[in-house]
């Protein structure tokens, strides 16, 4: 009989190498990935399987600047609809996706499914949460490359509000 272990190892290695995606693996069974993104351009994302399940982890974003409340609110409200993965915060306040498996879940389909899932949300939540928790911010470089003459282009998935000196509207989860 195979170890169960084992075998979710070499699932995940094929299935990485499968997927095209840069990985590597600094022990056996720890895993970094990165996940190209269109909004959040890079999702690092660790995976480690332990004796008896797999424990996947991203970051998302650092700890909001301000409307904490209203950031972690819209997370909580997202975990209703999310697969496999969730937002959790970390003791200061980062923001990341978790998931946990038994390893008899490991299988090439489900390791596709989860990193799907996971930059999935990692990608459709980053400008929600910017303008949630850093609105401030945005706005005030916004104001300082206008000034200056200074390319806003980084910043466009944010001019609606920008521009009419609204209050970002978050995404209904």
């Amino acid at each position: 009989m195979s170890d169960p272990r084992d075998t979710a190892i070499s699932e995940i290695r094929a299935e990485l190498s499968e997927l095209d995606l840069d990985w590597s693996e600094s022990a056996s069974g720890l895993f970094s990935v990165s996940l190209p993104g269109t909004r959040k351009l890079i999702t690092e994302c660790a995976l480690e399987v332990g004796r008896h399940g797999l424990s996947v982890r991203a970051f998302v974003a650092r700890k909001p600047d301000e409307n904490h409340v209203g950031v972690y609110r819209w997370l909580l409200e997202r975990n209703l609809k999310t697969y496999a993965v969730s937002y959790a915060v970390d003791h200061l306040g980062d923001i990341y996706l978790d998931a946990r498996l038994p390893l008899v879940l490991v299988t090439p389909d489900e390791i596709d499914r989860l990193l799907g899932s996971l930059l999935t949300h990692a990608d459709g939540s980053f400008n929600t949460i910017l303008e949630l928790g850093f609105a401030s911010s945005i706005r005030k470089e916004w104001e300082w490359r206008n000034l200056r003459g200074e390319s806003t282009r980084n910043l466009e998935a944010f001019r609606g509000w920008l521009e009419t000196g609204a209050s970002p509207e978050p995404d209904q989860p």
